[in-house]
């Protein structure tokens, strides 16, 4: 930690050799590490240090090394390092600014600044202009309209820019709150105007002083009050567990600065006395009710219930077609009454509003009172209106007993009405085509206010025609496709049922009460239509669910995704790889970018298509083959590519030389290809050669070109054969050399002229080829023997010219030709004994050129193995298909947009330890043990590099290459190195291009220094219980070879005001650079391929995306944790389809996308002035990634979404880890519902763009908790039906009955869980691997239960998801990515499953039990399975889950070890601190926390719910044989006695163990033997005196449990009440049997697999199926104890 104070002088001392940031601001002198812009920068400080004459700081001496900041900083207060901090940022801004304009050497250094300046400052200052205009406010930031570039004009925009960046870098929490930070810049603009202007202070008569004048004072007077009040209003949310209206968050005060009374109230200097501490809630009211569903999308619901009004109607009539209902008079008539429905919801909806807001209302805004009571009035007018007009229409009708002309005016009348009423969204459609500066006019502003409201934010989301037409277009479909269905398959096949039903009396009821249902039997249609209409209500999510994937799909094909799927493809592809590689990678001359002609535009767009498709000319001879340097430079950057691979030892030392691009040498005259690209290619030539011995030398030549890599294989061959002979091994100026030279020229000159088949014999060329194979591999060896290898060229020379020549020659003949020596005797012996030289052994070059040489004479297969690790490969093929995507021209570095990347941290594994890697679990295994096995190749690779590395025995990587070990091993896991690394990339990549631009080492404009910086919060002691916070950053020095802070910047208080990531990320944001900010978390990884492509990725920010600029770009992720296990896999594969083909469907075309996490890019300077990249109010904001997309939608911005980048992104690997991530998101689901931001979207956005929104954000977690809310309508309908004996009344009459209770079943498997969540996974992997590969996928996945696993998750997303809507409850909760391999307790799956899924699904199975006994549909088997078959199917996935998908799950010895676990933990008390994973009872009080915080509603809904489970006992006791048939109701109440008998029987018993169990245990066997005996005699005399029988034992028991559950659910409501009573020991001693007894009936089914020994391999085959595929023996690795040498 740091401790480092400055004086109170400090800003007069500057020392020339304190450390810097990036560049030197402080000392220009220092050995630039940018000399290339040193000038430029030099430049941007000089104008800087421009002070002309502006009046001096009072109390303060000014030095000349000082500047406008430090100016500014001694006037208003600002701290030392701030004004540090953003002078390096201005200065780099400024830089990078002129290095981006077009020419900027055709401006002056004065004209540039000032144009990038301008530019600056109207981005950084829109916001605050904006804002004034919306108040009423003018400008504070005083600047001439005139084009001159002045330099009073550019010192002014230098000290505007300056103040307002001064103000945001010092503001801590407050940069949550974009306009309280204009309503800071506005005050202190003014006061700076003042200085400037030389306005003399009226009160002292001396010129104007700023109010924050004085050291700190900024902070002290400004952001410390403002950060207190704040802090107070946390402090009411009692850690985000009061309700949100009971307290203001970050959103509340920031709304206080968008009316005017901020400025009279607050005024300046800040006036705390106002009404900004009053505690009164702003702008919006979070209410916690599922009402803020229909609230904030009411035309969603509007749109529903209007269309199954009407389709209601329509049915009725029971025509074949819904429009030949419409010639009955009538019908139409009745078809006007959806006016009545449509204003009754407007009615309910604008009561919701008052209700919701009437806290808001006060005497300061009476106008927001005004308009609710307006809204009301208005509504309830309509609705009043519609029901008397149609009243009269019936009843004028019925008066003339026909449609008369009376009858018919009042129609017509009524319809006029109705025109009347939708006149209003005639206006609103209007208002759609209006743009958003049209609307802000004051004559509109009485039209917006009525149906918008007031609102700073939420008017520039309007998107382009064209955009507009495709996201209707998709709409309509699935509407059109829902209303279809619903019409004739979920809503016709009731009303003939319907109409029975009413117009019949049932006889047959089981109960007393059936005068209640005698008239019209209502009650048994609305339990018919209930479940009906609930999937009515939801099914538009499954439609949705259906053509989105096949629409996004599309988009994929369209942009060109999966074209290159495999190595095989890329071989293909690979010379047109290259051309892409120069078109995409590399930039443009500087000329062909400024001086294009639209000729050469449209060239250069047919170019790039063609290259697309495949159709334009190889990127070969003219291209690469004679431009050394684009050779080079695509050699380069594939190289580099390769170089990274092998450093991650995901390809080893072979593959790289299989796939690297060697270097331009030994005067080959093609491009030398990968050798992997090559294959057996040479091997082809030979063969054709030989086939094609008398054919003429063009046609062999023709069959060789066909395929590129042979003719280049055939050339390099042979160019390489030359050179070796004539220049590396053959001694030059001997006669051999000669010799050697004259056969080859000769065979260049047979080429030359098209006689070479008819002068050589191809089919010697075999001879040939193997004898050059012996040859090379004799000067492969290390110790190379001269002789021997003077003999190969011997026989090789024998050959040429005894067997390769068609035309047998003499010795004569040979010696004249000059093939052969002179001399006899040279021919007698050996030829070349004496004339072999050989090169040092140490020639790299010589060596890699002889290994290629050999490796393309040698391979005889296709290489289509290359490389052989699926990563690899995967990446390999993703890259070069993305270069073949859209994607916009790459910039020069120098050009490019400037960016950072920002990553917090907190608390993540780091780098796993020595210890953590060898140390073993249970099963005698560890983490290093675990790598090895699943990353089995990577691991030889790493042994392999450590082996050349110098390391000699593996036992040294526990000393010597332990860092190495660690590194290898973290690179594997989700740590905060392997994220590091990959960011790092970036740095790596950008280096390599700008050395490829500048083409000189020296140019490079990335300096040497580490791109790492680390930010942290120093708390430093300075007194007892006072304490000073401080912003730090640090950097890693490589001179002084140690951290050292750059920054230290004091705060108000802590930071964590909100939650920890927003508020981390806000901490941060101060020190990163340049125009852009990439977020990234700590689960996510870089390629450094990938980071190749970022230029290109940052130019989108100057494209249009339809009439937008993006002001976030998404990125694609790849999911690499899906190999680990099966439920990795199936958490991969869900996710993999969300990142990718979701994402691509919400960007285009539903215009919807948010920022629902990393690695998205930010337009930095858009969102600094607009609340930062996220926010971060207390659990209202717990997804507090997504609130960045709404804000950034909300305030006009755009979200796009690219693919032809990614980034690698790790998720849960377990189960638990899975559940507890989908709690997480599901709870802040809820949240959002509450929010005022998804309210405006709800509200504001268009009607289409307003489905998109609902449906892809809450909408679907929503519909998921209908559809299981509907399973509970459905069954506990049936168990009344069946209970009641109405089924059986029912089912007596006509087969439509039956057949309506068929077809209520059947819209239950329609949602077929986890089948619609598959359907993406499937589709996408369709686009990028093929189909039947995606078929043989999705097979796997279902064998491997993938369907029990998205059921569980959809149990998961609904229980969460409504426990936080009615209760809230909802927090961060860390998942922890580590590797799961060990397996998990009963105790610990009960703790998180028992009440959201085992209490649940026994609750389901209890029904689906009772119903078939007492149904008399279980007798028709089909009928009783088509039911039931989906609802068991829930009840055993939420059952089995977490042992079918937890390793030993069905291990017979940890089942048994388990439960006695579990009996230990249920019976352990504890005391006051004791955690919840200890002790039962700990977990039951924290598992109802709840409770004690929701609201009096959620509480009185809660009791409501759990009535239910009394209808057990109300249905089943009439089915008692002790009844007697009675059906009286005093048979129901006299069944309680016996529920209170048993409870004080239990009470007695707890009683007496209480009291005698420690010391008088003979009274307890003495009571309970008591006991026994009452209840055998009560048991006799019922058998003896009444109709009593044995099977009534086990139906009380049915009914008995569920009735004692929900007087215990009750009373943990009345917790606060019964806690002080004794009632309430009792109630926890219940609730621990009761968690005893749902235990028991959980484990022993899996007990009794447990003991099947085959259930537990089958059960690691399914969890660990891919480990399989690569010869793992999990279940070995799980089961048994291995044997590992410890370090």
């Amino acid at each position: 930690m740091f401790r480092h104070r400055y004086r109170s002088d400090s800003l007069s001392s500057l020392p020339q050799d304190e450390p810097f940031n990036i560049i030197p601001t402080h000392n220009l002198y220092t050995d630039h590490p940018c000399p290339r812009y040193e000038q430029q920068i030099c430049d941007v400080i000089s104008s800087l240090q421009d002070i002309g004459d502006l009046r001096k700081p009072p109390s303060h001496t000014w030095l000349p090394s000082m500047d406008l900041l430090d100016w500014l900083g001694l006037f208003f207060g600002f701290q030392r390092d701030n004004v540090k901090n953003q002078r390096e940022h201005l200065v780099l801004h400024m830089v990078n600014g002129h290095m981006r304009l077009s020419s900027p050497q055709d401006h002056s250094n004065g004209t540039f600044q000032a144009i990038v300046l301008r530019e600056f400052r109207c981005k950084l200052l829109e916001n605050y202009t904006n804002c004034c205009s919306y108040v009423g406010k003018e400008s504070n930031a005083w600047i001439s309209d005139s084009s001159t570039f002045g330099s009073d004009v550019a010192r002014r925009d230098l000290l505007y820019v300056g103040l307002y960046l001064l103000i945001w870098g010092e503001s801590a929490n407050l940069r949550f709150m974009p306009e309280c930070i204009c309503y800071i810049f506005h005050h202190m603009a003014m006061e700076l105007n003042k200085i400037l202007e030389d306005y003399i202070d009226e009160e002292t008569g001396q010129p104007w002083i700023p109010r924050t004048a004085g050291e700190n004072a900024f902070l002290n007077h400004v952001v410390k009050p403002i950060y207190d009040t704040i802090n107070i209003e946390v402090a009411r949310s009692k850690n985000g567990t009061a309700p949100h209206n009971k307290w203001r968050n970050y959103d509340d005060f920031n709304e206080y600065f968008w009316s005017k009374k901020c400025f009279q109230n607050l005024k300046w200097p800040l006036d705390f006395d106002s009404d900004f501490t009053n505690g009164r809630k702003i702008g919006f009211v979070e209410q916690r009710t599922f009402w803020d569903v229909f609230r904030s999308f009411d035309r969603h619901w509007l749109m529903l219930f209007l269309s199954l009004h009407v389709m209601v109607i329509l049915v009725w009539e029971e025509k074949k077609l819904p429009w030949q209902a419409l010639d009955n008079k009538d019908v139409k008539v009745r078809v006007l009454t959806l006016f009545i429905t449509w204003s009754g919801m407007r009615f309910l909806h604008a009561l919701l509003e008052a209700v919701m807001e009437f806290s808001r209302v006060s005497r300061e805004t009476l106008k927001l009172g005004l308009r609710m009571v307006l809204k009301i009035l208005v509504a309830a007018a309509w609705t009043s209106a519609f029901v008397t007009c149609y009243t009269r229409i019936w009843a004028q009708k019925n008066y003339d007993k026909h449609w008369s002309d009376e009858a018919n005016k009042r129609v017509t009348f009524f319809q006029w009405l109705a025109f009347l009423y939708g006149l209003p969204e005639l206006v609103k459609l209007l208002m759609f085509f209006l743009p958003s500066s049209t609307l802000n006019c004051k004559a509109l502003y009485p039209v917006s206010w009525w149906f918008l409201g007031d609102c700073f934010i939420g008017q520039g989301m309007k998107e382009g025609v064209v955009d507009s037409i495709k996201y209707i277009l998709f709409w309509v479909v699935v509407l059109g496709t829902k209303f279809t269905f619903s019409y004739f398959f979920q809503i016709k096949p009731m009303i003939s049922t319907t109409k029975q039903l009413l117009d019949s009396k049932i006889t047959e009821y089981e109960w007393d009460w059936k005068a209640i249902f005698s008239v019209s039997n209502k009650f048994i249609i609305g339990l018919l239509w209930l479940p009906v209409v609930l999937i009515y209500l939801a099914d538009t999510q499954i439609w949705y669910s259906i053509y989105s994937p096949f629409v996004g799909a599309a988009m994929g094909l369209l942009q060109h995704l999966g074209e290159i799927r495999n190595i095989e493809q890329l071989s293909l592809r690979f010379r047109f790889f290259a051309s892409a590689s120069q078109f995409n990678l590399i930039p443009q001359e500087e000329t062909k970018i400024t001086c294009r002609t639209l000729r050469e535009k449209i060239n250069e767009a047919i170019h790039l298509l063609k290259l697309r498709c495949g159709f334009s000319q190889p990127y070969k001879m003219v291209e690469l083959e004679s431009n050394p340097v684009k050779t080079s430079k695509f050699a380069f950057i594939w190289n580099e590519i390769i170089t990274t691979f092998r450093e991650e030892d995901i390809i080893s030392d072979d593959e790289v030389e299989l796939l690297q691009l060697p270097p331009c040498s030994w005067e080959i005259r093609v491009f030398r290809w990968p050798c992997f690209l090559l294959g057996n290619e040479l091997l082809r030539a030979l063969l054709l050669a030989r086939d094609f011995f008398d054919a003429p030398d063009n046609r062999l030549w023709y069959k060789i070109c066909k395929n590129e890599y042979r003719r280049c294989a055939v050339i390099e061959t042979y160019d390489s054969v030359m050179y070796l002979m004539l220049h590396v091994l053959i001694k030059r100026n001997t006669k051999q050399h000669s010799i050697l030279k004259v056969l080859f020229q000769e065979i260049d000159y047979s080429i030359e002229t098209g006689m070479f088949t008819r002068k050589f014999r191809t089919a010697a060329l075999i001879q040939v080829h193997s004898k050059l194979i012996k040859l090379l591999v004799l000067l492969l060896e290390p110790n190379k023997n001269v002789n021997e290898i003077a003999y190969a060229v011997q026989v090789l020379y024998e050959i040429v010219v005894h067997s390769l020549f068609k035309e047998k020659r003499t010795t004569y003949q040979l010696m004249e030709d000059g093939s052969a020596p002179t001399s006899q005797t040279a021919m007698a012996g050996s030829l070349f004994e004496n004339a072999v030289e050989l090169l040092d052994h140490r020639n790299k070059n010589f060596l890699m050129q002889v290994k290629r040489l050999h490796t393309i004479l040698t391979i005889r297969d296709s290489m289509q193995g290359i490389p052989g690790n699926s990563e690899a490969r995967r990446r390999l093929a993703f890259f070069s298909n993305s270069l073949f995507m859209k994607m916009p021209r790459a910039p020069q570095v120098e050009k490019m947009i400037a960016f950072s990347v920002l990553t917090p941290f907190n608390d993540e594994d780091v780098l796993y330890s020595k210890e953590a890697l060898h140390t073993k679990n249970e099963d005698g295994i560890s983490i290093l043990y675990y790598l090895q096995t699943i990353y089995d190749d990577e691991w030889k690779n790493f042994i392999q590099r450590m082996s050349r590395e110098g390391m000699e025995t593996e036992d040294e990587i526990w000393t010597t290459k332990l860092t190495d070990l660690r590194l290898w091993a973290s690179y594997r896991g989700q740590t905060l190195a392997r994220t590091v690394r990959g960011m790092m990339y970036y740095y790596r990549a950008l280096k390599l291009l700008s050395f490829l631009d500048s083409s000189s080492e020296k140019d490079t404009t990335i300096t040497e220094e580490e791109a790492l910086r680390v930010s942290y919060i120093d708390q430093v002691s300075t007194g007892i219980d006072e304490k000073e916070y401080y912003s730090v950053l640090l950097k890693y020095d490589q001179q002084l070879q140690r951290e050292v802070e750059i920054y230290r910047i004091k705060l108000p208080g802590p930071i964590k005001l909100g939650e920890g990531k927003p508020e981390n990320q806000n901490h941060g944001i101060v020190y990163t650079r340049g125009d852009a900010v990439q977020t990234i978390d700590m689960n996510q990884d870089n390629y450094f391929e990938e980071a190749l492509k970022i230029r290109s990725l940052l130019e989108e920010f100057r494209h249009h995306h339809g009439i937008h600029r993006p002001t976030i770009l998404g990125v694609r992720e790849h999911i690499f944790t899906g190999s680990v296990s099966s439920v990795a896999w199936f958490m991969s594969a869900q996710e993999t389809s969300f990142v990718t083909l979701l994402q691509r469907l919400f960007a285009n075309p539903l215009k919807i996308r948010m920022h629902y996490g990393h690695p998205d890019v930010f337009d930095r300077f858009w969102f600094m002035t607009r609340g930062g990249l996220s926010k971060a109010s207390k659990v209202i904001n717990i997804s507090e990634d997504i609130f960045a997309g709404f804000n950034c939608t909300l305030r006009g911005g755009s979200v796009t979404h690219h693919e032809y980048i990614q980034v690698g992104k790790g998720r849960d690997l377990g189960l638990n880890q899975i559940s507890t991530f989908e709690t997480k998101i599901a709870c802040g689901s809820g949240e959002q519902i509450l929010s005022r931001d998804v309210y405006r979207l709800g509200q504001r956005l268009d009607f289409f763009r307003m489905l998109s929104f609902f449906h892809t954000t809450i909408g679907y977690f929503f519909n998921t908790t209908v559809v299981i809310l509907s399973v509970y309508v459905f069954l506990w309908g049936q168990l009344y039906l069946a209970l009641s004996g109405v089924e059986n009344s029912v089912l007596g009459n006509v087969n439509n009955s039956k057949k309506a209770l068929s077809d209520v079943i059947n819209q239950e498997l329609i949602i077929q869980f986890g089948l619609f969540t598959t359907l993406p996974a499937i589709l996408e992997s369709s686009v990028e691997n093929g189909f039947l590969e995606a078929i043989w996928e999705f097979l796997v996945m279902q064998l491997q239960l993938s369907i029990v696993f998205y059921t569980f998750s959809t149990g998961t997303r609904a229980h969460f998801f409504g426990q936080t809507i009615l209760h809230g409850g909802a927090k961060y909760r860390q998942t922890g990515r580590n590797f799961v391999v060990q397996h998990t307790s009963f105790a610990e799956n009960y703790r998180l499953y028992a009440r959201s899924h085992f209490i649940k699904a026994i609750e389901f199975g209890l029904i689906l039990i009772i119903y078939a006994i007492y149904t008399p549909s279980a007798n028709i088997t089909f009928f009783y399975i088509d039911m039931a078959f989906t609802c068991w199917l829930l009840v055993l996935s939420w059952i089995f889950a977490p042992f079918l998908f937890n390793p030993s799950g069905f291990d017979w010895l940890k089942t048994v070890n388990d439960f006695d676990d579990f009996m230990n933990w249920i019976w352990y008390r504890g005391g006051v601190f004791t955690k919840e994973e200890q002790s039962w009872e700990s977990w039951w009080y924290e598992e109802q926390r709840h409770l004690l915080t929701t609201s009096l509603w959620g509480k009185l809904l809660e009791i409501v719910l759990n009535l239910r489970f009394f209808f057990f006992q109300y249905g089943l006791v009439y089915h008692l044989e002790i009844a007697g048939q009675s059906r009286s109701i005093s048979i129901y109440l006299f069944s309680w006695i016996y529920v209170f008998v048993a409870f004080g029987i239990y009470l007695t018993l707890s009683y007496v163990r209480d009291k005698y169990g420690a010391t008088k245990h003979t009274y307890v066997r003495m009571v309970e033997s008591l006991l026994m005996i009452l209840v055998m005699l009560a048991i006799i005399a019922l058998r003896e005196f009444t109709a009593f029988e044995y099977v009534d034992i086990f139906i009380s028991l049915l009914f008995l449990i569920p009735t004692g559950w929900g007087l215990i659910s009750i009373a943990q409501v009345f917790r606060p009440l019964l806690r002080q009573t004794r009632l309430w020991d009792s109630v926890v001693s219940m609730a621990r049997l009761y968690d005893i007894l749902f235990g028991v009936i959980v484990m022993a089914p899996v007990a009794v697999l447990s003991w099947m020994p085959a259930f537990q391999l089958m059960q690691t085959r399914i969890l660990f199926n891919d480990a399989f595929s690569k010869g793992l023996q999990m279940f070995k690795i799980i089961t048994e104890k291995v044997h590992q040498k410890d370090p």
